[in-house]
């Protein structure tokens, strides 16, 4: 049994008198892909939120590598090593892509000012470095041939490729994906489902939010299906892509039909 790096114990949340989720616990071991599916406004991510601290649940608790993330901010729960990458893409799209993965690896620079102003021994040393690292992750994602190229120019799969690597750049040890595969072409996911391979085999354990079933089915090592805010089942992708009940809920029509369609992706 993975060791578990990320415990969701009873948590709940209420808005007002609407419950997003309810009770709901699973875990993620350490180096698993786990994907969290299910129909729009089934809670998924409102569960992104509480997790990532942008959201306060109304009980439960969070528990990173065994860490109560309760009252921390969202930045606080990224220097622990859990980052969020978000539906919507994130670049600046007047900075070439090697620029916005450097920027990305702004963190990891611990110069002082002076240090930097006068561009002394250590500070180049730190600057090469760290231009080092950009470039790895550039390679990484599979877009050293677009490196010096503007962020904004790029197609919107390849700026989704740039964000895994700013995200990449805070050196994650779980990263949470919020529909990375939205909008993309078949090729395009194709080539994220390989990079997500890539970045689990490097160590990294990732929690997705996905509505690609295809690409759940492909990737997942564990799939959590939510449905009005309640987990209704939990298990590997052979288990989920035959159970009945949730076929009939993430896909809304009969089981028989929806199985047929299911199986035909698979």
């Amino acid at each position: 049994m993975a060791e578990t790096v990320l415990s969701i114990e009873h948590v709940g949340v209420q808005f007002g008198g609407l419950h997003a989720i309810s009770d709901m616990n699973f875990q993620v071991g350490q180096g698993e892909i786990v994907s969290l599916i299910g129909p729009n406004g089934a809670g998924k991510t409102t569960a992104f939120n509480v997790v990532t601290g942008f959201l306060k649940p109304s009980k439960g608790a969070v528990r990173y590598c065994g860490k109560d993330l309760q009252g921390l901010r969202p930045h606080e729960i990224a220097d622990l090593g859990l980052i969020r990458t978000f539906q919507r893409t994130s670049v600046f799209p007047n900075d070439t892509v090697f620029d916005n993965v450097l920027i990305g690896l702004h963190r990891q620079g611990k110069l002082g000012l002076i240090e930097a102003i006068l561009r002394l021994p250590r500070a180049r040393a730190s600057e090469r470095r760290l231009r080092e690292c950009a470039a790895e992750l550039v390679r990484l994602v599979g877009l050293e041939a677009r490196a010096q190229d503007l962020a904004g120019s790029l197609s919107y799969g390849e700026q989704r490729l740039v964000g895994v690597a700013i995200a990449l750049a805070a050196q994650p040890k779980m990263l949470l994906m919020d529909e990375p595969v939205s909008g993309m072409n078949a090729s395009e996911t194709h080539t994220f489902v390989q990079l997500i391979r890539k970045i689990r085999d490097s160590g990294v354990t990732i929690l997705l939010v996905e509505h690609d079933m295809p690409m759940v089915m492909s990737v997942s090592d564990r799939i959590v299906v939510l449905n009005y805010g309640r987990i209704i089942a939990e298990g590997p992708p052979d288990a989920i892509r035959a159970n009945p009940a949730v076929i009939e809920a993430y896909l809304g029509q009969s089981a028989r039909d929806a199985a047929n369609k299911v199986a035909s992706h698979a």
